[in-house]
């Protein structure tokens, strides 16, 4: 039943959660109103206790504070199934994979999951506890969306709202003189991920290259079958064909090209990104329709290549193209019973 698979989406959204706060700065003034000096706040992946534990057991307190405080630390706190935004547990999706584009992996749809956060903020005075405080509250109304890459293998990118929950605030001012005051603010968050299972190998080959329906009339003596089979749109091949000898304005419907020898009647050319049916042809004059596979309608200037949709681009297509179907043949046979 299960398989190993590891995509690193809970990985990755602890590390997309801190890179939200690894950029505030405390800025200190003199008398004068003048900068003296801008600290970066450290920040960790750690506990709020065990960080706690580390500033009373610091042996040296004539250390000068700003080494120890201000900082800042982060750690995931609990994970939870949000049943809001479930899914249909059964359904697939396909997509390219980033490593070969012509091949496809197919995986189901996620799980979604709240991950729960806690950001805390220690510092010796109130000042700079305002200062990081204000830096980050105004982003969170009450959420801010974060894009992260959950899997590589297909470029699944998701946005995830990271939601700030509740405040809490603390005065750790206890003690002896001898006992250094902190102030600790804790923000928890909640981060509405999601989790992906394993993504299977290549599924090329399972996309529908023909489709066949079959009726039988009651009481009839023959049945139908209606078979279609999809063609390409554009040329993959990237074979040039000829090119354009003129100028092609949007309500042209006869082009001109140097060399219209291997294009047929009925057959289908790609100029820029819009594709056109050829009618007919007179010399290098061709008639055609204009915006084939509901392409856009575009100038098009002379020099301009031109490719020809053959047999091999049907053979090419790429799974998300949005291709049209060959028509309809119908294949009568007797009907048995």
């Amino acid at each position: 039943m299960f398989e190993y698979f590891y995509n690193e989406i809970f990985r990755r959204t602890i590390i997309g959660f801190g890179t939200l706060f690894n950029q505030i700065q405390i800025k200190k003034v003199d008398e004068s109103g003048n900068t003296s000096s801008i600290i970066k706040v450290p920040l960790a992946y750690a506990s709020t206790q065990k960080f706690l534990a580390r500033l009373e057991q610091q042996s040296d307190l004539n250390k000068p504070v700003q080494i120890s405080l201000p900082r800042m630390s982060f750690e995931m706190v609990g994970l939870s199934y949000d049943s809001q935004r479930k899914s249909t547990t059964t359904q697939t999706f396909v997509s390219k994979s980033t490593s070969n584009s012509k091949e496809v992996k197919k995986t189901y749809l996620p799980v979604p999951y709240n991950m729960s956060f806690e950001l805390s903020i220690y510092t010796k005075h109130n000042d700079d506890m305002l200062q990081i405080v204000e830096q980050i509250l105004p982003y969170f109304q009450p959420a801010y969306t974060l894009s992260i890459n959950l899997v590589d293998t297909i470029g699944e990118k998701r946005d995830i709202p990271i939601i700030l929950d509740s405040i809490n605030m603390e005065d750790n001012y206890e003690g002896d003189f001898s006992e250094r005051r902190a102030l600790i603010y804790t923000l928890r968050f909640t981060a509405k991920t999601y989790v992906f299972g394993p993504v299977s190998k290549d599924v090329t080959k399972d996309i529908v290259k023909k489709v066949s329906i079959g009726f039988v009339a009651d009481g009839s003596t023959r049945d139908v079958t209606y078979s279609s089979q999809p063609v390409a749109t554009k040329n993959y091949t990237g074979t040039v064909t000829t090119i354009l000898e003129s100028d092609i304005q949007i309500g042209d419907t006869t082009i001109e090209v140097v060399d219209s020898s291997t294009i047929e009647n009925n057959s289908y050319i790609t100029v820029d990104n819009e594709t056109m049916q050829i009618l007919s042809k007179d010399g290098n004059k061709l008639n055609v329709i204009r915006g084939s596979y509901n392409t856009e309608i575009s100038i098009h200037v002379s020099g301009t290549n031109v490719y020809k949709i053959t047999e091999e681009d049907n053979s090419l297509i790429e799974f998300g193209d949005d291709f049209g179907f060959g028509g309809f043949d119908i294949i009568w046979g007797n009907t048995y019973g």
